[in-house]
């Protein structure tokens, strides 16, 4: 089975689904990492980009993916973009991984590249492109200070339908977000490793787990 994760920033797939790609790789799957943006000269110093692509590079072995596909499309920038530009670069990663299953960011979340991203991963995964590209199931991600940190709006809502136990790999889960050590924060952070616990142990309350990641199932062919 092939497994795509849709990241907008480095730390997106391993918030956002960290657990559930763990579990993948120990029954068999083959990871794909598909990483939208980068840090890019004027805004980040040469420090600051070597220092992203070594951590980039420490994630993808610690999982380990099989493939990354890095864009390396300008952070913060993505609504700047033709968006024709956008989703046929995922088109192409999609068409060429033909991943069973794909998990997407969500789109009512806080940062502008996150909604940006949904809507170009919306246009190249319609159900009706599915059968030809493999695709099985769409799964919606909760990424922690994004996902909540959107205002509340009846058409922008995380509703989670779909919850995987991750009891047994939180603790990898957490290893690997601080390989990231520029984006964890400091307690009582919501990017600090408490908070993502306890995210994680409230999503395992409601389904009698110790921890769970929840999604939002947006497709789904059976």
């Amino acid at each position: 089975m092939n497994i795509l994760t849709i990241a907008v920033h480095p730390d997106d797939e391993t918030l956002g689904c960290g657990g559930a790609l763990l579990r993948h790789k120990a029954e068999g799957a083959s990871l794909h990492w598909l990483l939208i943006t980068a840090a890019t000269a004027p805004g980040f110093s040469p420090d600051q980009i070597e220092t992203q692509r070594q951590q980039v590079e420490a994630v993808k072995a610690a999982y380990p993916f099989d493939a990354l596909h890095w864009l390396k499309l300008p952070t913060t920038q993505l609504e700047q973009l033709p968006l024709a530009e956008l989703v046929g670069a995922i088109r192409a990663v999609v068409e060429k991984v033909r991943p069973e299953i794909v998990y997407v960011p969500n789109r009512a979340d806080a940062h502008s590249d996150h909604r940006v991203t949904a809507e170009a991963v919306h246009a190249v995964l319609k159900s009706f492109y599915l059968g030809k590209l493999g695709v099985k199931r769409v799964l919606a991600c909760e990424v922690i200070s994004e996902t909540d940190a959107a205002p509340a709006h009846p058409e922008r809502v995380f509703l989670p339908t779909v919850f995987f136990d991750i009891s047994k790999t939180l603790e990898r889960k957490l290893e690997i977000m601080q390989l990231f050590k520029s984006e964890v924060h400091p307690e009582p952070g919501p990017r600090s490793l408490s908070a993502i616990r306890a995210m994680a142990r409230t999503r395992g309350a409601t389904i009698g787990v110790e921890y769970a990641e929840a999604f939002m199932l947006e497709r789904e062919i059976v």
